[in-house]
């Protein structure tokens, strides 16, 4: 039988769609090339901007089409399938089964009745089950892998919906996560990011010896553990919480050369004004000096970050801060994006909502300075030699190979092309950059 995803949204949800894929695999299921060409398509939904889950439900409308040609299945999993579980098949009854956050377990039930040509029936109310970590979210192929680490959020942040479908902050086992990473590098991973809605929240107590570990303590050991078999060098993690980036973290990332420069750190805006009332729990200025005591203390900093824009209420002096925050820390690179309002949260029903065009406008801002400073920072990289993972060979020459620095930039190589070299890191001498990947010459292995 084939199976065929379509992932919405975060990295959380690329790494679930993974280990759900490991799950097919280990039941001999094949991928199709399409979803029209599958038994079973399966969407992984997101919450986080009602743009995602619009697209979603176009999606959705398009399956209801194509099951009306041939008989096929199709699921609905994530945070869109978590907030509207309950009414989802009145919503798009062409839907076969709905999996929820915390309905984990499922997936083998409903698989197996899909094998055996029977429809599994969902139970009338949905079952209250703890949130399961799966053993890997690896990618066959894949020199790069997630590995969640926590799940869900306490910090409530008023714009923000994930912490209503992905439910309060759990930690994974310290031992499972070593583990997974065991298994990671005998398939021959390179690198890993760390998951988890606010990652340096980790908090997990091994109930045998009684020891707590703290996200710097995980990730202390974590560079310890992969020294064993040498084969995952870089280390990542997101997302960040200014708020609990604490010294002995910022002590970690300095000493470990396996975790990556590049740390991304949420802002959200440059006004105190909104980010109070974003409950985001620091002031601007407690953001600029993290970054201040950060610079000083990791050598080759980079750093990138969320930008959120036209939250109710936000005027042309609360953005102008935005914009002059942009110009002071001059982030390597920003996820931008304006307001959307999500029912169920307190930002909801806010008043001084901000006018479509207004919001979009100020967005194109934001997004013009930051692209402005993202190309000067990497235009003074080149002459530059770095490491880069190779990662495969080039989409647009296949006579080249295409890689990614520390500062995950897309570096392309001049006239090389050589296998041998894919899935290993290289010295790259930065030639020239073409849009934002960089043309290079390799130095040597």
């Amino acid at each position: 039988m084939t199976y065929f995803f379509e992932s919405y949204g975060c990295q959380m949800n690329i790494a679930e769609s993974a280990s759900v894929e490991q799950l097919l695999m280990s039941r001999l299921w094949e991928r199709a090339p399409s979803g029209e060409q599958a038994d079973l398509v399966i969407l992984n939904t997101c919450s986080v901007r009602i743009t995602a889950e619009t697209r979603v439900a176009g999606r959705i409308a398009h399956y209801a089409a194509e099951k009306k040609k041939r008989s096929c299945t199709l699921l609905v999993m994530g945070c869109m399938a978590e907030r509207l579980h309950d009414t989802f098949f009145e919503e798009f009854p062409a839907v076969d089964y709905v999996v929820g956050m915390f309905e984990r377990d499922l997936f083998s039930d409903i698989f197996a009745a899909i094998e055996q040509g029977r429809h599994w029936q969902q139970l009338d109310e949905k079952p209250v089950n703890a949130y399961h970590f799966a053993s890997s979210s690896y990618t066959e192929g894949s020199f790069q892998s997630f590995v969640p680490i926590m799940n869900g959020c306490n910090n409530f942040c008023t714009y923000c919906i994930v912490p209503y479908v992905r439910g309060r902050e759990v930690s994974r086992s310290r031992d499972e996560i070593l583990a997974e990473l065991d298994v990671l590098a005998d398939r021959g991973v390179r690198e890993i990011t760390l998951l988890g809605q606010n990652v340096n929240s980790y908090s997990w107590t091994d109930s045998e010896s009684g020891r707590s570990y703290s996200f710097p303590s995980l990730l202390s050991d974590i560079a310890r553990h992969i020294e064993k078999k040498g084969i995952i060098r870089w280390v990542r993690f997101m997302s960040s919480h200014p708020k609990d980036v604490s010294d002995e973290l910022i002590d970690v990332i300095a000493r470990e050369p396996a975790v990556c420069k590049l740390i991304h750190l949420p802002v959200q805006h440059g006004s105190d004004r909104i980010l109070s009332a974003m409950n985001r729990r620091y002031s601007r200025k407690d953001y600029e000096n993290l970054v201040e005591r950060m610079r000083k203390r990791i050598p080759g900093l980079s750093l990138s970050t969320d930008i959120l824009v036209g939250f109710p209420g936000e005027t042309e002096e609360d953005l102008e801060r935005t914009l002059d925050l942009l110009k002071l820390v001059r982030y390597d690179a920003a996820f931008m994006y304006h307001y959307n309002p999500r029912e169920g949260t307190k930002a909801y029903a806010l008043p001084d909502r901000i006018p479509d065009e207004v919001k979009k406008e100020r967005l194109d801002r934001v997004i013009r300075l930051q692209h402005a400073i993202t190309r000067e920072l990497m235009q003074s990289r080149i002459g530059k030699e770095v490491p880069v993972l190779v990662e495969s060979p080039s989409r647009n020459n296949p006579e080249e190979l295409f890689g990614h620095t520390e500062q995950g930039e897309m570096v392309v190589f001049e006239g090389a092309l050589d296998s041998s070299f894919i899935g290993n890191f290289v010295v790259a001498h930065l030639v020239s950059l073409h849009g934002r990947t960089f043309r290079a010459r390799m130095i040597h292995a």
